[in-house]
């Protein structure tokens, strides 16, 4: 529970460092990038094409015929911008979180390991195609999870929990297993995996649940059609900083971890260093300690 704890709020402290918010930014930017590139290669020509969709449709001719004779024509001019700014969108969202995601878990794990344990050594359990490959596979198993769930859905307080515990267990996977794969080795690994999996996943649920905060705001911003600028933006922005908290967590969680439990086998090894005792008719005396650490022997 103490490293729960101390994992959580020096995560919450590590968030307010410039370098976190800094990260926190970049899908805005990447964002932007996409949005004006897209912009200036394909805006014409995707104007074009929704234009001439909408103007083949019987059914929109008929909208439009409707909105001339109550003096709302005018918005025949913003429909296809707007139906071409939603449709991409969402697309340029996921692609920047994605790179995002990709880039910002090593360098906030590094963070970590540089300022909290600068002696912890390097065993490099885990490649980046080897992380690539757990993090599918976990992300197949839980979306077979999800859809055999989704039944149960129907009974109302289950709705509340099997969806975030199935994206929790997703979330502990993967962010743990980033947050070992450069210090660890992969006995460690599984080691640290056997002994806090109820804490990490605990870790995930709660991070799965701080995560529905910018779908709130996604929703906001759909039923505001006039705020949909600036409140997409803060989702998006939010969420990252949601995802920069949730591997900074991890990653302390499991550092940590792994220096107790390195801590702990030094002890065990030197606990069994045989004695060499003064030699004695010119024979050395050797003894093996085999007495566990922290144990007394009764007389």
């Amino acid at each position: 529970m103490n490293l729960f704890l101390d994992s959580f709020w020096r995560a919450v402290t590590y968030c307010l460092r410039p370098r976190v918010i800094a990260l926190s930014f970049l899908p805005l930017l990447l964002m932007v990038a996409l949005m004006l590139g897209l912009g200036y290669f394909f805006w014409e020509s995707a104007l074009d094409w929704v234009r001439v969709t909408l103007e083949s449709s019987l059914l929109v001719n008929n909208v439009w015929a409707w909105l001339q004779s109550v003096g709302a024509g005018s918005l025949k001019m913003v429909l296809a911008p707007l139906i071409v700014i939603f449709a991409v969108t969402p697309v340029i969202v996921v692609l920047s979180l994605l790179v995002v995601a990709v880039l910002m878990t090593p360098s906030l794990t590094l963070l970590v390991a540089e300022r909290r344990f600068p002696q912890l050594e390097r065993k490099r359990g885990g490649s980046v195609m080897f992380s690539l490959l757990w993090s599918l596979g976990s992300t197949l198993l839980a979306l077979i999870a999800l859809i055999i769930s989704i039944p149960l859905w129907l009974v109302p307080p289950l709705i509340l929990v099997l969806p975030p515990l199935i994206w929790g267990w997703l979330t502990y996977r993967v962010m743990a297993f980033d947050a070992l794969a450069e210090h660890a080795s992969p006995e460690e690994r599984r080691e640290i995996f056997r002994r806090h999996r109820g804490w990490l996943l605990g870790i995930g649920v709660l991070c799965g649940y701080l995560g529905a905060a910018p779908s709130l705001i996604w929703a906001s911003g759909a039923l505001l059609a006039a705020a949909f600028v600036i409140l997409v933006p803060l989702a998006i922005w939010i969420y990252t900083l949601v995802f920069a908290f949730s591997s900074l967590w991890f990653s302390h969680y499991c550092l940590a971890a792994l220096r107790s439990l390195r801590a702990e086998a030094a002890l065990v090894a030197a606990s069994a260093v045989p004695v060499v005792l003064t030699p004695i008719d010119g024979q050395a005396v050797i003894l093996q300690d085999d007495t566990p650490s922290g144990s007394t022997t009764s007389r």
